[in-house]
C-alpha cells in the first residue's frame, strides 16, 4: 500500500511535549493482550499461531496508514453523478482514493469478507471459524467502521446465495462475492428498508412480477447501503403474495445486465449521514429491475433473517471495536496529559471515568466472542449452540451498541476541547457510534425480539442458563462464594426475562431484561475466561472485572451512599495497571466488601 498526502502530520504517544498525544502510530494488535488471550481461548493453536502475523500487521496498519485512510474517507465523501462524461445517463459514484485504499485491505489483502466461505484466505488451506473472522473485524473496525457495513452484506450475500440460491445462481455470482482479487470481486448490498416499513417488514411494498426465469422488480428501497453494490439481496412481494412477511420473497439483483448495460434502478440521491461518512448508503427506485428468486419465495423473510442475524453479531463486533479505539485513545490521554501538576490517570474521578469505559469495552469483547463461538459449534450442528446464538445474538446488539455511545463519548471527554475537533478521531468514533444501535433494528425491536421472541417464543433463555451454569461449574478456581454469588445472579436475571416474556402487559421492561441477561453473561464469561486466561499466564484480572459488572450493572446502589471504598480503589490499581495479578490477590478481593 502506497501512503497517499495528505496534511495531517502525525502525533504518537512516544513523543514527549505534545499538548494531547492521540494513538497514531500504535499497533492496536499488540496493545490489547486481551484479544490475543481470548483468541487463545477459543482457537486452535495452528489457526492462532497462524492469523497472529497478519493480525499484528493489520494491527499496524490500522494504527497507521489505514486510520488517516478513514479520516481523508470521512472527510472526502462519495458523490453521486448521474452521467458519465461522454453524456451518457450512466450513473457511477465517485470515491475518494482514501476509501479504495480502505477496500483493497479489507477485501483485497485480508478478505474479510470472504473468510468464512472460501478457503484458502490468507494461506490458511480451510475456511476460517467465525471466531477468527471477527478478530480481523474488530481491529479493521478500529481504524474504519464505515467500511464494516459493505464488508459484512458481501459477505451476507455469498452466505444467502450459498445456502439458499439455485446451482446455476451460484455458478454465476458467488466467486465474485467470495474474491479477493479486486479485477474480479463483486461487492454485495442488501435493500430492505423502506419508507413504508423500517423494522416493520411485512408492509413492504416493492412488487416482482415474473418474467420466464426471471422477476422484474419495482419500488422504492429508502435506505440503502453500499448503493452501488454490484449484487444485490433484497425482499419484494410477488404477485399474488399474500400480506405480511409470509408473502415477501428473497431475491438478488445484479448492478448490471447480461449485456453489460445497468438495470433497471435508479440510485435517486445518497444519504447524508451523521456517520460512516465514508460509505454510499442511497435511495434506489426499482424500475422493473431484473431479479432472480432465491431459496423458496415464501421463505424470504426466514432466508434474510439469517443475514440479519449474521449483521447483529458483526454489528455488536463493530461496535466493541469502536469502544476499543475509544479505550486506548482515552488510556493514551490519562497516560501522558499532566494537568495540576498530576498525569490525568492518576487523578481519582479520571480513573472512576476510565474504569466505566474499559469495564463496557471488555464486556463487549468477551460477549462478542462468545456469541461467534456460539455460532461456530451452531453452525457445526449443535442443537444446544443454535439456541444459544438466538439470544446472545440481540442481546449483544442490544446492550454493546448502546454502550458504544457512551464510551465513545466518554473517551471524547477525557481528550477535552480538542476531542471535539474532527483532526482527531474521537470525533469521528461518536458520530459511527450512533448507527450501531440503528443498524438491523433499533433498541426497542431488538429488545423484543430478545425476550419475546428468543425467551418468550423459542425459549433460548435455557439454553443461556445451562450455559453459564456448565461455565461456572467449570471455573473451580475461583473463590466458592464468589461463584455462588454468580449462579444466583444468573438464575436471577433469566427468571426476569422469563416474567417479562410471559406477559405481554411488561413489554416496557424488556429493555431492562436484555440488559441485565447481557450483564449476567459477562460477567460469568469474564469469570470464566479469567481461569484459563489464569493458567495460560498467571492472570487473572478479569475476574476483577466481573466483580465489577455486578458491583456497577447488577447490585443496587443508594445515591447517597459513598462509594470510592477502598476496595473500589484497589481493584482500580490493578485494572488500569499493566502487570499480570495471580488469583490469590484477585481471591481477597472478589470476596472483600
Amino acid at each position: 500500500m502506497q501512503p497517499l498526502k495528505h496534511d495531517r502530520i502525525a502525533n504518537s504517544a512516544d513523543r514527549p511535549g505534545l499538548l494531547a498525544p492521540d494513538t497514531s502510530g500504535m499497533n492496536f494488535y499488540r496493545a490489547d493482550p486481551a484479544l490475543t488471550d481470548l483468541l487463545r481461548i477459543h482457537l486452535p493453536d495452528a489457526l492462532f499461531r497462524h492469523i497472529e502475523p497478519h493480525l499484528d500487521r493489520l494491527g499496524a496498519l490500522a494504527g497507521g496508514h489505514l486510520d488517516e485512510c478513514a479520516r481523508l474517507a470521512d472527510r472526502h465523501v462519495p458523490v453521486l453523478h448521474q452521467r458519465d462524461r461522454f453524456g451518457r445517463d450512466v450513473q457511477w459514484i465517485e470515491y475518494h482514493p482514501a476509501y479504495r485504499e480502505l477496500e483493497r485491505a479489507a477485501f483485497g489483502e485480508f478478505g474479510i469478507h470472504a473468510m468464512s466461505l472460501r478457503k484458502g484466505i490468507l494461506g490458511w488451506p480451510d475456511k476460517y471459524p467465525v471466531v477468527a473472522k471477527h478478530a480481523f473485524t474488530f481491529l479493521f473496525n478500529q481504524a474504519e467502521f464505515g467500511l464494516g457495513c459493505p464488508i459484512n452484506v458481501t459477505d451476507g450475500c455469498a452466505k444467502l446465495l450459498a445456502n439458499f440460491g439455485s446451482e446455476a445462481l451460484k455458478a454465476r455470482y458467488l466467486d465474485g462475492l467470495t474474491q479477493t482479487d479486486m479485477n474480479r470481486l463483486t461487492q454485495g448490498g442488501q435493500f430492505m428498508t423502506e419508507k413504508e416499513g423500517g423494522s416493520d417488514v411485512g408492509t413492504l411494498t416493492t412488487t416482482a412480477v415474473q418474467e420466464g426465469d426471471h422477476w422484474l422488480l419495482s419500488g422504492e428501497k429508502w435506505f440503502c447501503s453500499n448503493a452501488d453494490a454490484e449484487v444485490v439481496m433484497l425482499l419484494a412481494r410477488p404477485q399474488g403474495a399474500g400480506p405480511g412477511t409470509r408473502g415477501v420473497g428473497l431475491f438478488l439483483m445484479p448492478r448490471k445486465l447480461d449485456d453489460g448495460s445497468p438495470n433497471h434502478y435508479r440510485i435517486v440521491r445518497l444519504k447524508d449521514k451523521l456517520g460512516t461518512r465514508s460509505m454510499a448508503s442511497g435511495e434506489i427506485k426499482l424500475e422493473g429491475a431484473v431479479a432472480y428468486a432465491v431459496g423458496r419465495l415464501d421463505r424470504g423473510f426466514v432466508q434474510m433473517a439469517e443475514m440479519v442475524n449474521s449483521s447483529r453479531l458483526s454489528n455488536g463486533v463493530k461496535s466493541t471495536a469502536l469502544m476499543r479505539r475509544a479505550h486506548h485513545d482515552a488510556m493514551t490521554v490519562a497516560k501522558n496529559r499532566v494537568v495540576f501538576g498530576s498525569r490525568i490517570i492518576d487523578l481519582p474521578l479520571a480513573r472512576r471515568q476510565l474504569m466505566k469505559i474499559m469495564l463496557a469495552t471488555e464486556q463487549a469483547l468477551s460477549m462478542s466472542f462468545l456469541t461467534a463461538d456460539a455460532l461456530d459449534r451452531a453452525e457445526a450442528g449443535s442443537q444446544d449452540a443454535a439456541a444459544l446464538l438466538r439470544i446472545l445474538t440481540p442481546t449483544l446488539k442490544f446492550r454493546a451498541t448502546r454502550d458504544a455511545r457512551k464510551v465513545c463519548g466518554d473517551a471524547l471527554e477525557m481528550r477535552g476541547g480538542i476531542g471535539y475537533i474532527e483532526e482527531f478521531a474521537t470525533s469521528r468514533l461518536l458520530r459511527d457510534a450512533h448507527l450501531g444501535s440503528i443498524w438491523e433494528g433499533t433498541g426497542n425491536i431488538v429488545a423484543i425480539d430478545a425476550l419475546q421472541r428468543a425467551v418468550g417464543r423459542h425459549g433460548a433463555d435455557a439454553a443461556l442458563a445451562a450455559d453459564l451454569h456448565a461455565r461456572l461449574d467449570d471455573s473451580t478456581k475461583m473463590p466458592g462464594a464468589f461463584r455462588d454469588r454468580l449462579r444466583a445472579l444468573t438464575d436471577r436475571a433469566v427468571g426476569f426475562a422469563r416474567e417479562v416474556a410471559g406477559r405481554g402487559d411488561h413489554e416496557a421492561d424488556a429493555r431492562r431484561a436484555t440488559s441485565l441477561l447481557y450483564h449476567v453473561a459477562s460477567a460469568v464469561q469474564l469469570s470464566w475466561e479469567a481461569g484459563r486466561i489464569h493458567e495460560m499466564r498467571g492472570d487473572a484480572r478479569r475476574l476483577l472485572l466481573s466483580r465489577t459488572v455486578i458491583d456497577h450493572r447488577l447490585s443496587a446502589s443508594d445515591p447517597f451512599h459513598l462509594a470510592d471504598n477502598a476496595t473500589q480503589r484497589a481493584i482500580a490499581d490493578l485494572l488500569l495497571g499493566e502487570r499480570a495479578v495471580g488469583m490469590a490477590e484477585v481471591g481477597e478481593l472478589l470476596v472483600a466488601a
